[in-house]
């Protein structure tokens, strides 16, 4: 892993970082969106867009039309960023109070994937957000080329989890009659909605049906 002081090291709270890579490849697997900076000329953005890792690389996918994925293709510079919530922490002072997460923190450019390798990439993709679909019609030609699909090489991160017991209170706070504690916080699936009209009247696919596992 290469690392460049200046943006993988992590200066506030540094007992927080994480250099262990599994670590990494756990977030991203877990999470099925990131947010990408876009620093055009004149059209700063942070874009949200779903994520699939394939091994040591990170997919990304959206419209070919999209100015952001045109710009990003040029392999500029950028800064993904993905965030999983896993806690409020409530403390017996507002100070003190704070949340507990898992951030990384992706830097590096984007190459755009044509080929062989962009149907690929798009499998993975569509396995990794709509697992068990494996009979649903694959793309066509032409909604291959609607697609943009870029991957982004796992080699400068900076990964910062926090994970707390108990509120840190300060010393002053603790004889006060106040609640403090840890609320978690965890994602909620709902059963699967079929579609009305479906011919046959098909079975949710397993992998759906059970799709929160593995996802933590």
């Amino acid at each position: 892993m290469s690392r460049e002081r200046s943006r993988t090291t992590v200066r506030r709270l540094p007992e927080k970082q994480v250099t262990d890579v599994g670590v990494l490849h756990g977030i991203l697997d877990a999470a099925l969106v990131a947010h990408v900076a876009v620093p055009a000329p004149g059209r700063l953005a942070v874009v949200p867009v779903g994520i699939a890792r394939d091994g040591d690389r990170l997919l990304i996918h959206g419209s070919a039309a999209s100015q952001a994925f045109r710009f990003l293709a040029t392999g500029v510079e950028t800064c993904t960023t993905v965030t999983l919530l896993d806690a409020v922490v409530v403390a017996r002072s507002q100070f003190e109070s704070s949340m507990d997460y898992r951030c990384a923190m992706i830097f590096g450019g984007y190459t755009a994937l044509e080929g062989e390798e962009k149907e690929g990439a798009l499998a993975v993709l569509s396995q990794a957000l709509m697992p068990g679909m494996t009979q649903a019609r694959p793309p066509s030609d032409k909604e291959v080329r609607a697609v943009s699909v870029l991957a982004l090489p796992l080699t400068e991160w900076s990964l910062k989890v926090s994970d707390h017991d108990a509120p840190e209170d300060a010393p002053e706070d603790l004889d006060r009659e106040v609640w403090g504690g840890v609320v978690p916080l965890h994602h909620v699936w709902g059963e699967p909605v079929t579609a009305p009209g479906l011919p046959g009247s098909p079975a949710v696919p397993q992998a759906l049906s059970t799709w929160p596992e593995g996802r933590s």
